[in-house]
């Protein structure tokens, strides 16, 4: 370790929080991308003995529901293997008998490993018996097989001390253990250094490695982190001489016992670092204990360690007696209370870590809530991001910036991490699965309204959205044979039947939508015209385009999707109209890019100070002219399709942008917040139906061939591969052009965005099945997962049935060579296949293919 006297009073980065296995991953891969002039710094040892990396289970599986975690824990296991600290021995994920739940979930967790390139399989409990015969096979009906799942050995903590040592002999990295951040130091919004223990020193990147304080971190930014420490029991029951001898760090296969949300493995040779020993861990399910990081102890004050706090047995007495009964070795060994311990690992409001930029301060990173089998996966993101501004697989899952101010307050991180923290292991977590925690927090002008005609809500971006209304019910029974009932229950969960007849009846008639999710952003001052050409693939600039409403997206530098949304083009701004859950992206998105051209802009969200209500429906302009001031201006003549024309409604000022997201005929109507009840009074007075949100986020979006932001399009793909491209490109210069006119210049893409319909949809059991969730798509005659040329995988970016068209609908990327019509594939739900054939190749419309009735 680099001595005391040496201590620097400048660096080109700041790592806060070396010591821990994200920490000296994040200074190795900056290493590795050419950087130097690094100084890393942690408030106690180098490695670790206070944070979560230095108790650390340290076992690796990959059998997470997304591609980013798969990606970041496989790149880390080939990592670990690489530095000769990893043993692949292979991890059990067992379902008991009795708990069908579980089965189901580990048979959907093979459906993830083919989608996303992990090679985990179901196997039989006699087959599980033989690979750890510590087990009970009579009390399991199956478990999972991840043959990569293994051990870091012999521990992360001993990794991390290696990677230091090796950023040190390299030249390129300084480590000083003991030297806690007392402030951070920052000018005009950018960070310029740290103050430390040991002296103030000055950067131009700070990066934030600094795991359970992390949050007390970044308070000296003046913000906050939506993560939260947590009580995870780890207890160690011996001796256990089984591997005496063999200097092995475990002997046998890791196992999951997931449905009682616990794990055990052994420790391998008495002789190890903790050898001998079965070590069984646990999660809460209830009452879980999490805790603040102004609240942990320091190190003098511990037992063991600020993140080892102590453990009652008596706490976790019931699962441990249901693993006795699993693993009967467990009641054989004797408990080593003094070794066993209550570990603080970390939970986080949406499942994803804090990554990326400060919201405040430019040039400060965060890589925090980050757990060891994802450390080197997460450093090379970090790193690479830092470098050149992207990273190899999309990261809107993890950046920081995702997130609302209100997402950001101290109750509401409480609240939603006590919910995930409950939820680590078990139960199974639906894809729809909505929070019960920080709800009611945005809501429409007319939620009343909609409570009254018994909406069922979900959320999304903080706002309450209905899916469907039981007013509607009486639908079913007049659509009753287009509207199938979902037998499955998993099918069906957090779905309600009456949206599918909503949306027939909409298309038969109209109804009105509620859209106030939209995230919007006013984009003003002398550049702002300047700043949206720069950022958009399409063409904003000219007096041709003001009054009008522009569907564009932003590439990265690479020419791949990062943004999809549309621009309404004004007299003196324009107004960015996105996604709820991408518009915070977004928006800090272009604030960074305005200061680093150097514009003169002001960017403002207007989220909450303005509604929106969709009109749809054959029937949506003779029921609007019943209520418009000038019924004529509504006439196809006088507005035509994408035009914003002002029209009054009520006695209220409305915005009109003639466009459709569900192929109808209508509006979007856009009108200040405080007036939005009155209008939606004056519509429902003229006889329009609500209808749910359902249809417009997934029924009729699917039938329409229409792409969603972060599913569909992603910075893996370029905007012909989504055939989303404009027939010419602009003249003006914008961020990707060079790279997008590559992609023009080619004979053909890699792969193109399909739709793929089920041509029979039931299964083994007989029941007709209604997917939700991630499916791979493979090759009927090799059962192999189809890959392009560019080593992409194939699976369902987003699947629902259609009532309109009477099919179960998704959309895929697939391989330029499997991209014909008719083409017949095969997808797998719950580890049972059904077949698919290609609807679509590109933007393919199954309902009104022509688009005439949006236009009508």
């Amino acid at each position: 370790m680099t001595q005391m006297s040496s201590f620097p009073s400048r660096a080109r980065v700041v790592i806060v929080g070396l010591g821990g296995i994200v920490g000296a991953s994040v200074a190795h891969h900056l290493i590795e991308n050419g950087w130097d002039d690094i100084v890393g710094i942690d408030k106690s040892g180098i490695p670790t003995d206070i944070g979560s990396t230095a108790h650390a289970s340290d076992f690796c599986y990959a059998t997470s529901h997304d591609l980013l975690s798969c990606w970041t824990t496989m790149y880390s296991m080939d990592f670990y293997e690489r530095l000769g600290n990893y043993r692949r021995i292979g991890g059990l994920e067992v379902a008991r008998v009795g708990d069908d739940e579980r089965m189901a979930e580990l048979r959907r967790r093979v459906d993830s490993g083919r989608a996303f390139g992990t090679n985990v399989s179901i196997i039989s409990a006699a087959e599980a018996k033989a690979k750890f015969p510590l087990l009970e096979e009579d009390q399991i009906q199956g478990a999972l097989w991840d043959p990569d799942a293994g051990l870091v050995v012999p521990r992360s903590q001993t990794v991390a001390g290696k990677l230091v040592d090796m950023g040190e002999a390299a030249g390129k990295l300084r480590a000083f253990a003991n030297t806690p951040a007392l402030e951070l130091l920052h000018q005009d919004g950018r960070i310029t250094g740290v103050r430390t223990t040991r002296g103030t020193i000055m950067a131009d990147h700070v990066v934030v490695c600094a795991g359970l304080w992390g949050r007390l971190i970044a308070e000296m930014a003046g913000e906050d982190l939506p993560v939260m420490p947590v009580d995870h029991p780890l207890t160690f029951f011996g001796p256990y001489d089984e591997f005496a001898g063999t200097g092995l760090e475990i002997g046998r296969p890791l196992l999951r016992d997931q449905g009682n949300s616990a794990y055990l493995r052994d420790t391998g040779d008495p002789s190890t670092t903790e050898g001998g020993q079965i070590e069984w861990g646990y999660y809460y399910e209830k009452d879980v204990r999490m805790v603040h990081p102004r609240d942990l102890l320091e190190k003098h004050q511990a037992r063991l360690s600020p993140s080892q706090r102590d453990l009652v047995l008596d706490d976790v007495i019931e699962p441990l007696e249901r693993a006795m009964e699993l693993t009967p070795i467990l009641a054989e060994l004797g408990f080593n209370e003094s070794h066993s311990f209550n570990g603080l690992l970390q939970t986080t409001t949406d499942g994803g870590p804090s990554m990326g930029e400060s919201r405040k301060l430019r040039g400060l990173w965060y890589a925090v809530a980050i757990w060891v089998k994802d450390g080197p996966g997460m450093g090379k993101l970090i790193a690479d991001w830092m470098t050149t501004g992207r990273t190899p697989i999309d990261h809107n899952r993890i950046d920081y910036a995702r997130f609302s101010d209100f997402q950001l307050t101290e109750d509401f991180i409480a609240g939603r991490c006590e919910e995930t923290a409950a939820k680590i292991y078990t139960p199974p977590v639906h894809p729809r699965e909505p929070f019960g925690n920080g709800r009611g927090i945005r809501r429409s002008p007319f939620h009343e309204r909609e409570q009254e005609l018994g909406g069922y809500f979900m959320e999304l971006g903080g706002w309450e959205r209905a899916h469907g209304y039981a007013a509607n019910e009486h639908l079913l029974e007049k659509y009753a044979d287009q509207v199938p009932e979902r037998l499955n229950e998993w099918d069906g969960r957090h779905f309600w039947r009456v949206s599918n007849a909503e949306q027939l009846e909409m298309s038969a008639d109209c109804g009105l939508i509620n859209l106030s999710h939209f995230h919007m952003t006013d984009i003003s001052g002398p550049d702002h015209v300047a700043l949206m050409e720069w950022l958009c693939a399409a063409k904003i600039g000219g007096d041709a385009n003001i009054g009008k409403g522009i569907y564009t997206h932003m590439l990265d530098a690479e020419g791949m999707v990062r943004a999809d949304f549309t621009v309404f083009r004004m007299q003196d701004r324009c107004r960015l109209v996105n996604g709820a859950d991408a518009g915070p992206r977004d928006l800090m998105y272009m604030r960074r890019m305005a200061q680093d051209r150097g514009l003169d802009v002001t960017i403002t969200d207007v989220t909450e100070d303005y509604t929106t209500i969709g009109i749809w429906g054959p029937n949506a302009r003779a029921r609007l002219k019943t209520v418009v001031a000038d019924p004529d201006a509504l006439e196809a003549e006088a507005f035509p399709f994408v035009a914003i024309r002002q029209i009054e409604i009520a006695g209220r000022r409305v915005m009109a942008f003639r466009i459709s997201y569900v192929g109808e005929q209508g509006w979007e109507l856009h009108m200040p917040y405080g007036d939005g009840l009155a209008v939606w009074d004056a519509l429902r007075d003229a006889g329009v139906m609500a209808v749910g949100v359902e249809t417009y986020a997934n029924s009729r979006r699917l039938e329409k061939s229409l792409r969603l932001q972060n599913a569909d399009l992603l910075t893996q793909y370029n905007l012909l591969e989504a055939d989303l491209a404009r027939p010419k490109v602009k003249e003006a210069d914008f961020v990707g052009k060079a790279r997008h006119l590559e992609y023009r210049a080619r004979d053909h893409q890699p792969a193109m965005l399909c739709t793929l319909v089920m041509t029979d949809n039931v299964d083994g059991s007989g029941v007709a099945r209604y997917p939700v969730g991630t499916l791979p798509v493979m090759d009927p005659d090799t059962g192999a997962v189809l890959v392009d040329s560019l080593g992409r995988r194939s699976y369902t970016t987003s699947i629902a049935y259609g009532p309109s068209v009477g099919k179960n609908i998704a959309l895929a990327y697939l391989p330029w060579d499997y991209c014909q019509m008719g083409r017949k594939l095969q997808v797998s739900y719950f580890d049972e296949l059904y077949p698919v054939e290609v609807a679509g190749i590109g933007y393919a419309p199954l309902y009104d293919p022509q688009n005439l009735k949006p236009r009508s």
